[in-house]
């Protein structure tokens, strides 16, 4: 068996994929394989200021990095969510908040409980009863494990980052667990000949990088897995049309604000992620409808502060590669596929990818079976989450552009229908396993984009409506009182994790 055993990894680009992959590898497999990182400072990478979802908190834990640490070398801050502004209408937001709002109680979770007292005519918010959402709005954070003198949970979070500095970050301990760094451009990719198996990389100084297995993290164009295999793509533009994105950071002003905003524009949406030294903004756009000069007009009018460069634009394609993984190489990052940054999901599936890999870790055989079987997964992975992104752009009723009117008539996935459908009856949830975003999340865009269902579950009527109206209340007071004791947001930074150079 020994004979059989994969011992030499080569991980194509840097970058937060390419660094992230060789951490993760050199932390299972530790010195047992020789883990090889070919990257190019002349090549730049697409880093933006960067927001994540709470299970990257994890995965610092496995790495064994510090939070703290972490955070202060990434000029990081804290993120509770995302507030959705002008998708639904006009004038309208809400905010997807981490964790799931109010308390459940038996068996169905608070939401319904929230529906059946909103449909007998109480006002009441949904997000009234969210602990991250009450801290968010009110600009306060603090790791709060469980709210005190309660069962209730406490805050997840996740980060928002200078992607930049996250690779540097993780390629120095990277590099101090034995993985190698070489610098240079790929000019050729040697495929064996009995197999088109991936034999080594020839670099344009002339070296020569052998692996047994390649890991694509080159971005867009997919050096390996599309140039050298020819995967193939499946492109989800027609249900995902934004095609552009101009990139701009800036000072930053006013109150460190502990989410992520993204406010619906013309054909498109811009993104704003506070961290500690900048604010990173973008505004992603469908070409179809806008042009990159208007695009870059429209954002510069709806930033704070002073520019800190020039306009950037990207070019991207909404989609994933029809195989992830082909013979002896893995594609991750945006190799792999993308999905526009709209739920801060290009980080996990950097993680989630990596992770299903080392769980299917193959020997030199390659058994097409598992490898067959990542693929399935990963198409999977992909398309719930591609459900949940079109899910914002499908329930809208803006009709004020032709890009809203188009998003609100276009045909969606059979998946998403079914789930839409399914919600409308009794706010009922359709959720897989493996979904990434479970029913708290389904629940809030479903509500903040305006689908309300004409019911709650049944269920939800068995306790009177006198009492579930005292148990909101002092819900409430028990919120309001834990939130109001938390330390302003950008103090609490300032205290535990100051950004140093």
């Amino acid at each position: 068996m020994s004979e059989h055993l994969i011992k030499k990894v080569v991980i194509l680009g840097g970058g937060t994929a390419g660094w992230l992959s060789a951490a993760m590898l050199a932390k299972t497999w530790g010195r047992n394989i020789a883990i090889t990182v070919v990257e190019s400072d002349e090549i730049g990478t697409v880093g933006v200021g960067e927001a994540t979802i709470p299970p990257l908190t994890k995965l610092l834990t496995f790495l064994g990095i510090d939070e703290n640490q972490f955070l202060s070398r990434v000029h990081g801050t804290f993120k509770l969510g995302i507030e959705f502004i002008d998708w639904y209408a006009k004038d309208h937001s809400y905010i997807h908040a981490f964790g799931a709002p109010g308390q459940p109680l038996g068996i169905l979770p608070f939401y319904q409980y929230w529906l059946a007292q909103r449909l007998r005519g109480h006002n009441v918010h949904l997000w009234d009863y969210s602990l991250t959402a009450l801290a968010a709005k009110q600009n306060r954070f603090g790791r709060l494990k469980q709210v005190p003198n309660t069962s209730m949970d406490g805050m997840d979070y996740a980060f928002h980052f200078d992607a930049g500095l996250m690779a540097q970050f993780l390629r120095i301990g990277c590099e101090n667990s034995g993985v190698t760094r070489i610098e240079g451009k790929v000019s050729g990719v040697n495929l064996r000949a009995e197999d088109g198996f991936i034999e080594s990389l020839t670099l344009q100084s002339g070296q020569v990088v052998e692996g047994e297995m390649f890991i694509d993290c080159s971005g867009f164009r997919g050096v390996l897995i599309e140039d050298a295999l020819k995967a193939g793509y499946n492109n989800w533009q027609h249900w995902l049309p934004c095609d552009r994105a101009v990139a701009l950071p800036t000072t930053s002003v006013g109150p460190l604000k502990p989410y992520t905003q993204a406010r619906a524009h013309s054909a498109g949406w811009q993104w704003r992620i506070p961290l500690q030294h900048r604010v990173g903004n973008g505004h992603v756009f469908c070409s179809q409808y806008m042009s990159d000069d208007e695009a870059t007009q429209i954002l510069l009018a709806n930033v704070t502060g002073e520019n800190l460069a020039e306009p950037r634009i990207l070019k991207f394609v909404t989609g994933r590669r029809k195989e992830s993984w082909v013979k002896n190489c893995l594609s991750l990052g945006l190799a792999s596929g993308f999905m526009e940054p709209l739920e801060s999901t290009s980080i996990h599936l950097v993680q989630s990818g990596m992770t299903r890999f080392l769980r299917l870790f193959p020997d030199k055989r390659f058994n097409p079976l598992e490898i067959a079987e990542y693929n399935r997964q990963t198409a999977h992975e992909y398309e719930l989450i591609r459900d949940f992104l079109v899910l914002h752009y499908k329930a809208t009723t803006r009709s004020d552009t032709p890009f809203w009117e188009y998003c609100r008539t276009m045909d969606i996935p059979d998946t998403l229908a079914h789930k839409i459908d399914y919600f409308r009856q009794h706010g009922r949830l359709l959720i897989e396993e493996d979904d990434l975003f479970r029913d708290t999340n389904w629940a809030q865009v479903l509500i903040g984009q305006g689908i309300m269902p004409g019911a709650a579950a049944p269920l939800a009527h068995a306790i009177g409506e006198d009492d579930l109206t005292d148990f909101m209340k002092n819900l409430r007071v028990i919120l309001d009182r834990t939130v109001a004791g938390l330390p302003d947001h950008a103090a609490f930074v300032q205290q535990n994790c100051p950004a140093v150079a």
